[in-house]
C-alpha cells in the first residue's frame, strides 16, 4: 500500500465521492426523461440511465474500499491493513463499456439488423478490452502491465476504427438536425475512451510516493463522469430532438384533422 499524504488522500475521497453525486443524479435524470421521448428511443435512454446507476453503485463501494484501506489520526495517513479494492472498477467496466456502444447505436435507430450486428461486434469487443487490461491494472512490475496494455488496446484500436470509420455511413443517413449531435457522441466515446489508456499507463512513469495512486483514481474518475454520465446526456439530447422530428404530437394532428 502507498504512503499517502493527508491531502492525496482526501483528494481520491472527495473525487470519489463527487463521481458518485454525478453517477446518481443523471441516473434520476435519465429515468424521470424516458417519457419525454419517443417509444423507439426509450431504450437508448433506459440503457444510459442503466450505466450511470451501475456506475453510481460502483463508485459507493469504490468510496467505502478507499475509505476503510487507510486510517485517518491527528492529521496523519496510515494503512489500516484492508486492502483497497481496484476490482469493482473493472467489474463495472465490464458491464457498462459494452453498454455504453450499444446506447449510441440504438439512439442512431439503424436497420434491427445492422443494430444487432454491430452491437455483437463492438460489445464482444468492449468485453475483451476490459478483460485483457485487469492483470496488468494488479501487476506489480511494468513489463506486465505494458504486455496487457498492449493486449486491450487491440480491441480498443478496432472499436475506435469502427466508431469513426464503420458508422459513417450511417451517421450519414440522420436527419440534418440531429448529425451534429450523434457525431459528438460519437467523438465524446472516442476521446474519453482514448484517456483510460493514458492514464493506465501513469504507473510506468516513475512517479514517487502516493502521485502515482492519486494520479490513478482521479484520471479514471474523470473519464467515467465525460464517458457515461456526459454521453447519457447526450443520448437524452438526441433522443429528444428526433422525437421532436418524428412523432408528430397529438395536438396538432388534432387541430389538422379539425
Amino acid at each position: 500500500m502507498q504512503n499517502l499524504t493527508v491531502g492525496e488522500f482526501n483528494l481520491v475521497y472527495n473525487a470519489f465521492s463527487f463521481t458518485f453525486a454525478v453517477m446518481f443524479a443523471a441516473t434520476v435524470f435519465l429515468f424521470l426523461g424516458r417519457s419525454q421521448v419517443a417509444a423507439p428511443y426509450r431504450t437508448a435512454v433506459t440503457i444510459s440511465g442503466i450505466v450511470t446507476m451501475i456506475a453510481a453503485y460502483h463508485y459507493f463501494r469504490i468510496f467505502e474500499s478507499w475509505q476503510g484501506s487507510y486510517s485517518v489520526a491527528n492529521d496523519t495517513i496510515k494503512a489500516s491493513g484492508t486492502r483497497f479494492n481496484d476490482a469493482y472498477r473493472y467489474v463495472d467496466w465490464l458491464l457498462t463499456v459494452p453498454l455504453l456502444l450499444v446506447e449510441l447505436i440504438l439512439v442512431m435507430r439503424l436497420p434491427a439488423g445492422e443494430s444487432a450486428k454491430k452491437a455483437t461486434r463492438l460489445g464482444i469487443l468492449a468485453a475483451l478490452m476490459i478483460i485483457l487490461g485487469y492483470p496488468g491494472e494488479n501487476a506489480s512490475d511494468s513489463g506486465t502491465r505494458m504486455l496487457f496494455w498492449v493486449l486491450s488496446m487491440i480491441p480498443f484500436v478496432l472499436i475506435v476504427l469502427d466508431l469513426s470509420g464503420g458508422l459513417k455511413k450511417s451517421l450519414d443517413a440522420q436527419a440534418e438536425s440531429v448529425r451534429g449531435l450523434i457525431s459528438s457522441a460519437r467523438w465524446l466515446t472516442i476521446l474519453s475512451w482514448s484517456f483510460y489508456p493514458i492514464v493506465y499507463l501513469v504507473p510506468v512513469l516513475g512517479l514517487q510516493g502516493g502521485t502515482t495512486r492519486v494520479a490513478v483514481q482521479i484520471g479514471y474518475a474523470i473519464a467515467d463522469i465525460v464517458a457515461k454520465a456526459g454521453l447519457g446526456l447526450l443520448i437524452y439530447s438526441i433522443a429528444v430532438r428526433k422525437s421532436e422530428i418524428e412523432v408528430t404530437p397529438p395536438n396538432l394532428s388534432a387541430a389538422a384533422v379539425g
